[in-house]
């Protein structure tokens, strides 16, 4: 990688740590360019050259953060020898997420972030295919051996996330009665129950 493009990187990621802090403190209305520049130090003109809007620069702080929360997943995935732990790292993996990325959760479990997600799921499948793919491969043998329940895959992606995801919203919204470490005691046994064979 050349300077010029190890600049650009910096000045992309300064952008974009900004927007995820401008984001925390004053929501979705908050991002805006002067917000951001100020947050980062980076002049305007290089925030249009690296994201071309503050829709682009959302939508790369969307993807960053979905991208890493996919390649954990994917991680935990790998070190589980049976369907019933793979879904326990799952969940587990998932709920630690949050609590340790917040500001980051927020915003991937935010009406921003579902619209975007809506007006261009098919893009956003697409770029995330090989994190998807990873999960696919885990579980496609487990259906073929009858540890899994034999469901098309998007509906198992449902079972194993849906809830998961429903907790992460609550939790996130300020919602006083959930208890993630509870949760992540107890939810991975019930979500197992439908999906075991």
């Amino acid at each position: 990688m050349s300077p010029k493009q190890q600049r650009g990187e910096v000045t992309a990621d300064l952008l974009l740590d900004a927007a995820l802090r401008v984001y925390a403190a004053e929501g979705e209305g908050g991002i805006t360019v002067g917000a951001v520049t100020r947050a980062s130090g980076v002049s305007l003109g290089s925030l249009y050259h690296h994201f071309g809007s503050v829709d682009g620069l959302v939508a790369a702080l969307t993807h960053r953060w979905l991208s890493r929360l996919l390649g954990e997943l994917a991680e935990s995935l790998q070190g589980a020898r049976t369907a019933r732990t793979g879904i326990r790292a799952l969940v587990r993996t998932y709920l630690a997420f949050i609590q340790e990325h917040r500001d980051a959760a927020l915003l991937l479990h935010s009406s921003t972030a579902d619209r975007h997600h809506m007006a261009q799921g098919k893009e956003i499948r697409d770029a995330q295919e090989a994190r998807l793919s990873a999960f696919a491969q885990w579980i496609q043998p487990r259906v073929e051996s009858g540890e899994l329940a034999p469901l098309p895959l998007p509906l198992i992606e449902s079972l194993a996330l849906g809830p998961v995801v429903a907790l992460a919203r609550r939790w996130l919204s300020g919602i006083d009665d959930v208890d993630l470490d509870e949760a992540a005691r107890i939810l991975p046994d019930r979500i197992w129950r439908s999906l075991a064979p």
